[in-house]
């Protein structure tokens, strides 16, 4: 690898850890190749497609020239492997927020629990979660909720391909998701939950595939330094 084949476009897939943004996954590969390879000031790189904080897996970071493709990558259907926690929900539908609104689920069975996912294939309405990045009146909603202010999010089409490799062992329940762009799976495990009438908030989520990029091929290889988030 090279300066000149960093500026003129190479494409990274990065294994992002748990409790990292994406901007910061990103900033610190930015300063370690231009540490490394002594790029410009002005080194283009940006990731295709967020992964929230409490979410690991694909990153698909662009550099150079290839930055023009994160559009086109951003547009691939998806693919992650989850968990959820039936029986109880959280404000922000995932850990970030402590647990409430507990319910008894000693009558849910198996049976019940595949046959509400089945309800979620195909094309379906999905409310985002106010602890999201989309902005309202130019404020990003996650910042609205943390700070108290009331949150109305639209409802947006959105489709789930399939649903497969389902494990339930009480409360828990996982599997292997495969949707469209701008798809929210923790809305679709709040949604779950409520479908089953005793709440759920997703526990765990990896993204595994974009497109034909896949989690196998990806590296953390560059997060895992000395660099430090100052100065970034």
């Amino acid at each position: 690898m090279t300066a000149e084949q960093l500026l003129e476009g190479h494409i990274f897939l990065l294994d992002k850890p748990l409790d990292w943004t994406s901007f910061q996954a990103v900033n610190k590969m930015k300063y370690k190749l231009k540490s490394e390879f002594g790029l410009p000031k002005k080194f283009k790189i940006g990731h295709a497609g967020t992964l929230d904080p409490r979410a690991t897996g694909l990153l698909i970071v662009c550099t150079g020239k290839f930055t023009k493709k994160i559009p086109e990558i951003q547009d691939a259907p998806k693919e992650y492997w989850t968990e959820i926690k039936i029986g109880v929900q959280t404000e922000s539908y995932d850990t970030e927020k402590p647990e409430i609104l507990h319910q008894d689920i000693s009558h849910i069975t198996e049976d019940l629990v595949k046959k509400a996912l089945e309800k979620f294939l195909g094309e379906i309405e999905q409310k985002p979660p106010i602890f999201s990045a989309i902005k309202i009146d130019g404020k990003r909603a996650y910042d609205m909720a943390r700070a108290g202010q009331e949150v109305e999010m639209k409802s947006r089409k959105t489709t789930i391909n399939y649903i497969k490799d389902i494990e339930i062992n009480f409360p828990l329940v996982s599997f292997t998701v495969g949707c469209s762009k701008g798809t929210y799976i923790r809305s679709l495990a709040h949604d779950i939950g409520q479908e089953l009438k005793v709440g759920a908030y997703l526990t765990q989520l990896r993204r595994t595939k974009i497109g034909d990029y896949r989690i196998e091929d990806a590296t953390s290889d560059f997060l895992e330094s000395e660099y430090k988030f100052e100065n970034l």
